[in-house]
């Protein structure tokens, strides 16, 4: 059907052991005659699954977090004799409510809850903070069973119930444009114009490992970056680097940045 390890000879560490996930599901789409889907992937993990599929033959691919913008994202690699509209969606969405006037949850708090389960973050998609509470996506298989025993969110007894995917409440993006000069194109100059902090503390939040350059961890505020890179920080949104426009008469680069929260 395909030369596995020919596909896999570009990646290395992590992305090895994502691509070769992709190319298991689809051997078994190929031996079962059936969708399959794969785990949750963050930005980066679908950057390298669909770097693997545009090599694969006779297959259609979705990439599906419940929502449009949604961050965490399953691929399902669909035999091209099925009507893909028609197969079921790999992700389903839970209310849990709870009272929430004194004690607040936070991501952490509820992701602690769901693994405390037994579960492999793999299952688990976006989390939406919600007034009583949250909404989570997860992996349709296990969805059941996280409704049945999801009974409490750091000490607050807590109800859990299936809803669809049209009442998730998906706030619509901000989207600010942002013209600067920075004196180069290193990570801490860069995101701290992007995220309106000095360069100095920023260069302390990249090495704490607080920043993500192309959805990956980094550490080192002199990284070079270029145009069409994202950068991110959990709770406040990403930046990407829209455009570099040139040198300034006093040495400086000119960018476009796009800051979404």
């Amino acid at each position: 059907m395909f030369n596995r390890e020919s596909l896999l000879e570009p990646f290395v560490g992590e992305d090895r052991e994502i691509a070769a996930r992709i190319l298991d599901l689809a051997e078994l789409a190929y031996k079962y005659n059936r969708p399959e889907h794969g785990d949750f992937l963050d930005p980066h993990g679908q950057k390298v699954a669909l770097e693997v599929v545009r090599w694969l033959k006779g297959f259609i691919f979705r990439l599906n977090g419940g929502y449009k913008t949604a961050e965490r994202k399953r691929l399902s690699l669909i035999p091209d004799y099925f009507f893909a509209d028609d197969t079921d969606s790999p992700v389903v969405a839970l209310q849990v409510e709870g009272d929430f006037r004194f004690t607040k949850a936070a991501h952490r708090d509820v992701l602690g809850s769901l693994m405390s389960l037994g579960l492999r973050r793999e299952k688990v998609g976006d989390i939406l903070p919600v007034q009583e509470g949250c909404q989570i996506l997860l992996a349709a298989e296990i969805a059941d069973f996280v409704e049945t025993n999801l009974t409490r969110i750091k000490g607050v007894p807590v109800e859990a119930k299936s809803i669809e995917l049209e009442q998730l409440a998906v706030e619509p993006e901000q989207v600010k444009p942002i013209r600067a000069t920075v004196a180069s194109l290193r990570l801490d100059a860069v995101a701290a114009v992007g995220y309106g902090l000095s360069r100095s503390k920023m260069a302390v939040e990249i090495k704490g490992q607080k920043v993500r350059l192309n959805w990956q961890p980094v550490s080192n505020p002199a990284l070079p970056v270029k145009k069409g890179d994202v950068l991110s920080i959990r709770g406040r949104g990403r930046v990407v680097i829209e455009d570099i426009l040139g040198t300034t008469r006093k040495g400086r680069q000119s960018i476009l940045l796009v800051r979404y929260r």
